[in-house]
């Protein structure tokens, strides 16, 4: 009787001390995969894009565009508690707008120095221009406006929410895997692949853009006001 009881209460022993054991088994394991989980970068919560990822604790989110010595420069504070989306609309519209004002700059100061179309006989102020050649041939106002209405149809195409899809801004959104400006035409193809030269070349495009609509401000203003054209002014 005694040897029967004793032989129970090994066998008691025996499973408790083997259940233990599992148990702490069981844990190790869970803690070795928690580590491992835990070691694993976490997913961006935004696509990358030409190198650049969405970071809302930095200036304008990340985009490129400063540059010393002016640093962050938002004196005025548009940028401001933007949310993504529409900081990439304001991107889309300044590069956009550079890009129109740069070739506008170059038009002013060629188009008023050599104008060999329509028989030569555009001449003077740039601001005038249009006028003139509708006078002239006036079907080709009808085939400008239809031309830029192709190219924004088809950057519209490219990068933005199609109407019944916005979901918060009635001006229009831009898709969540479409970089501002990049509408994908680039016939010479001087789009670096490299993250960071893209983004030299990006902030290359914005300054200069930015400077361009300062000027060609200042152009359309000088010959609203003594209609003379630009290279007039330095006797050229």
């Amino acid at each position: 009787m005694k040897f029967l009881v004793l032989a129970l209460t090994a066998t008691s022993a025996s499973a408790f001390t083997g259940g233990r054991s599992a148990a702490r088994a069981n844990t190790r394991m869970m803690a070795d995969v928690a580590v491992e989980e835990a070691a694993e970068p976490a997913a961006p919560a935004y696509p990358t894009l030409n190198g650049w990822t969405a970071d809302e604790s930095k200036f304008c989110w990340g985009l490129p565009g400063a540059l010393s010595p002016m640093g962050d420069f938002d004196p005025v504070g548009l940028s401001k508690d933007l949310d993504l989306t529409e900081m990439k609309r304001f991107r889309e519209a300044e590069v956009t707008h550079g890009r129109v004002a740069m070739t506008a700059v170059l038009g002013f100061l060629v188009a008023e120095s050599f104008h060999p179309l329509f028989g030569g006989d555009i001449g003077g102020p740039a601001i005038r221009h249009l006028d003139q050649v509708r006078e002239v041939a006036p079907i080709f106002f009808d085939i400008l406006a239809f031309t830029i209405a192709l190219a924004e149809l088809y950057r519209s195409l490219v990068g933005w929410v199609p109407p019944p899809k916005i979901q918060k801004y009635f001006g229009g959104e831009l898709n969540e895997d479409y970089y501002p400006g990049d509408i994908g035409f680039d016939p010479l193809g001087l789009k670096p692949t490299d993250p960071k030269e893209f983004a030299e070349m990006q902030t290359k495009e914005l300054q200069n853009g930015r400077l361009a609509m300062l000027a060609s401000m200042g152009f359309i203003v000088q010959e609203q006001v003594d209609e003379q054209t630009i290279l007039g002014h330095f006797g050229m």
